[in-house]
């Protein structure tokens, strides 16, 4: 295959093709925003305690029925359990006055048989207060979260061969119309069995659109149009929806109705069908060069440049070209290499993003105020990697990133209880590293994986990287046990993932590979010690003539 790039020059790098293309595709980022962590608000656990039924108590004993426990070193009331009701109406009949007459701390406790009281000052519903998913049944929330990332392993693992297989644009639309339905499907739920179930096609949908519309971008856009919409255009989008979720949730406090507003958003989407171009890369893998034809010629005249005569090579059109599975990658060294390291990175890399953003719910302040800052955080990421990333090193921009992420984390647990702003604003920082890792390393792997197996690789990538976010909830679960604890996880994980990066070939000045022939081989570190070994190697061969040379100055 000749170089797509060098064929299409003649549209230029930017025009009205390639900007309409550019923020229509971005408007689809959109919507992962609204429906990628929702469940910060959802799954959040309001204060509760256990529900008393009425039982002509004395005002004492209704105050004093619930035990206090100690929680990080401050008395607090217990959210899962209360003294026997039986014996407290005994004592209540006979007039007794708690703390006075008995000692509290020899009454026999109960769990909440009863069910729990739930405070409405923040959610009016949600499914942790309509499924009692709290005390012995806590765990079933992220659990909950998880099952949204393990869609997004189905997802990430279909959607390449079915984008490969039809087409990046049909599954972008697809992928649109199965999130709204499965959405939408969702806020009907009578069990917390069924959510589960509809998060997974939530997650599977709505990976499956990003990646698709992620790589449709890549491919249809110029060199300089792809740096901007993989940095600032596909996560900056995605990062207005995030900003624009806790607003909604904080005007909707009712869990099913919050699902169906944002499930009906997807109905504007439906006209930008007629608007976005599939991609001629594929098309061309594909050996559909004609249609491919078609879809240059219309953005040259789009753009008010005249087409040559004869756009893509004859070769192109009488090329056989060939599949590529996900076993292909497996089976050359010098890509399975490359994607193992990918996989370490993108698993390291969302282990600490959705950490940090799941986390959210569990800060001091306003829920709907700190996922607003932890959204905001995030612009002038995206920013500051959109200027870094057209300068600098790949390799070099995500080790550093990396190691602020994790770096920031590990302080967290030195910080003072008294000082919790300051904790705030470093855990602000972490998301801000971990945002700005997140996006260099998905342009970072569209720029290493060749077209034919780019949205394979980018899904094996995200595949791998779903098993650090199905894992995230459980790193935020186990601070209920020690708080620091979910930091000190995070901050290691990703400082020990930057040493990976500096095995990966650098690509920046690089056109994008066409083939497997074009992608580079394992540079970095590996790179270093060939280099080594070939001018050790040289060293020895021209050993003798250096000596000859050296005799022949030190003659006479």
């Amino acid at each position: 295959m000749s170089d797509y790039d060098e064929d299409t020059a003649f549209l230029g790098q930017t025009g009205p093709f390639f900007w309409t293309t550019f923020f229509l595709l971005n408007t689809v980022f959109v919507s992962t925003g609204f429906n990628g962590l929702y469940m910060v608000f959802i799954g959040a656990t309001p204060n509760h305690h256990c529900l008393i039924p009425d039982l002509n108590l004395t005002e004492e004993w209704t105050n004093a029925i619930i035990p206090f426990t100690l929680v990080n070193g401050e008395e607090v009331k217990s959210q899962c359990s209360r003294y026997s009701l039986d014996v407290v109406r005994n004592m209540s009949a006979e007039g007794l006055i708690p703390g006075r007459d008995v000692n509290l701390t020899d009454l026999v406790q109960e769990g909440c048989l009863d069910g729990w009281n739930y405070s409405k000052d923040i959610y009016q519903s949600n499914i942790v207060t309509e499924w009692d998913l709290v005390c012995d049944d806590q765990w079933k929330v992220p659990f909950a979260s998880s099952t949204l990332f393990v869609g997004y392993l189905f997802g990430s693992l279909i959607s390449g061969h079915v984008s490969d297989r039809f087409g990046r644009k049909k599954v972008v639309f697809i992928s649109l119309v199965a999130q709204s339905v499965a959405v939408m499907l969702q806020s009907f739920s009578h069990s917390w069995q069924m959510f589960c179930v509809m998060f997974l096609f939530v997650g599977a949908s709505q990976i499956s659109l990003y990646i698709s519309a992620f790589v449709l971008g890549t491919e249809v856009l110029s060199k300089t149009m792809r740096i901007l919409f993989t940095t600032l255009g596909a996560f900056l989008f995605y990062c207005i929806g995030y900003m624009t979720l806790p607003w909604i949730a904080y005007g909707i406090r009712e869990w099913r109705t919050l699902l169906a507003v944002l499930s009906s958003t997807a109905v504007v989407y439906i006209p930008l069908w007629w608007f976005i171009p599939e991609s001629p890369r594929w098309l061309i893998t594909q050996g559909r060069v004609e249609e491919a034809d078609a879809i240059v010629r219309e953005a040259a005249r789009k753009n008010k440049i005249e087409a040559p005569a004869v756009i893509f090579k004859e070769s192109e059109a009488s090329a056989q070209f060939k599949k590529y599975t996900m076993l292909d990658i497996l089976k050359s060294k010098k890509i399975r290499s490359i994607t193992l390291m990918c996989l370490i990175l993108w698993m390291a890399i969302n282990i600490g993003y959705f950490g940090l953003s799941l986390n959210t719910s569990n800060l001091s302040g306003n829920p709907f105020m700190n996922c607003f800052l932890s959204a905001t955080t995030e612009v002038p990421a995206y920013v500051v990697s959109t200027v870094l990333l057209r300068k600098c090193p790949r390799r070099a921009l995500l080790s550093s990133f990396l190691v602020i992420g994790g770096g920031v984390l590990l302080l967290i647990q030195f910080i003072p209880e008294d000082l919790q702003y300051v904790a705030l604003a470093l855990e602000m920082t972490g998301k801000f590293g971990f945002t700005m890792a997140f996006s260099i390393v998905y342009i970072y792997t569209a720029e290493v994986y060749p077209t034919v197996l780019r949205n394979v690789g980018m899904g094996m990538c995200s595949s791998a990287a779903r098993i650090g976010s199905i894992t995230a909830p459980y790193v935020i679960y186990l601070g209920s046990y020690n708080k620091a604890l979910p930091y000190i996880l995070m901050g290691s994980l990703t400082i020990a993932s930057s040493v990976v990066n500096l095995f990966l070939p650098e690509t920046l000045n690089r056109d994008l590979p066409e083939t497997v022939e074009q992608m580079q081989e394992c540079q970095g570190l590996c790179n270093g010690l060939k280099k080594r070994k070939y001018l050790e190697d040289e060293g020895r061969k021209n050993l003798p003539i250096q000596r000859e040379v050296r005799q022949d100055l030190q003659a006479p």
